[in-house]
């Protein structure tokens, strides 16, 4: 059979984050999902290093690839408009559920039970699930902050919401905690002064 798997995969570009929000650097879910991906990455590893984890890193970083399978079929959906009414949160969750298992059932048969449990969330190992959370709310956090850097107040309820929502992450997972004291403020700054830090590292 002729799969349209990568097909669906290669729009993910033409998909934009923040869409009802004015941004100064756009945004899709393609890279979203890469930056993810390197950041599930890294807390995977931070917390196999300082904290006695036993995680595959390169298993967090594919599960972040995939996490916004179901917004190459249903678009991004602004998490005020998801989250604010308990039953349409209910609805919205069922769509996603139903777009996952689409793009699993676009695959040949063979590979379908090797790509369900990193694509449908409902199955996704929870402990791997929550870390990819973090670092789902860690990209959008740093994209926050970059928007406001450039005087972009329309993000500054957006950083305060993050904050928040970070909040628990930081206390549950002590990899989220390092991972923002320790890499998130070089973010923010300009190449000249990230070539000098690194000079003087």
């Amino acid at each position: 059979m002729k799969s349209s798997f990568l097909a669906w995969i290669h729009r993910m570009p033409l998909i934009k984050r923040w869409a009802l929000m004015h941004c100064v650097k756009k945004e899709n879910i393609a890279e979203h999902s890469h930056q993810v991906a390197v950041i599930a990455h890294m807390l995977a590893v931070i917390r196999n290093t300082y904290f006695d984890g036993e995680l595959i890193p390169e298993r967090a970083a594919t599960l972040a690839l995939y996490h916004e399978c179901s917004e190459t079929k249903l678009q991004d959906i602004n998490h005020v408009t998801k989250y604010h009414n308990p039953e349409l949160t209910k609805e919205f969750k069922k769509l996603e559920e139903m777009a996952e298992q689409d793009c699993v059932n676009t695959l040949p048969p063979e590979l379908r039970e090797i790509f369900r449990p990193l694509i449908v969330q409902n199955e996704v190992d929870p402990e791997y699930k929550k870390l990819v959370k973090a670092a789902d709310l860690i990209s959008a956090y740093i994209k926050a902050m970059d928007e406001m850097r450039f005087g972009n107040d329309e993000f500054a309820h957006v950083k305060i919401r993050l904050g928040e929502m970070l909040l628990y992450y930081r206390e549950q997972l002590p990899e989220v905690e390092y991972f923002l004291k320790t890499f998130s403020d070089s973010c923010f700054v300009s190449v000249d002064r990230l070539s000098a830090e690194d000079h003087q590292a």
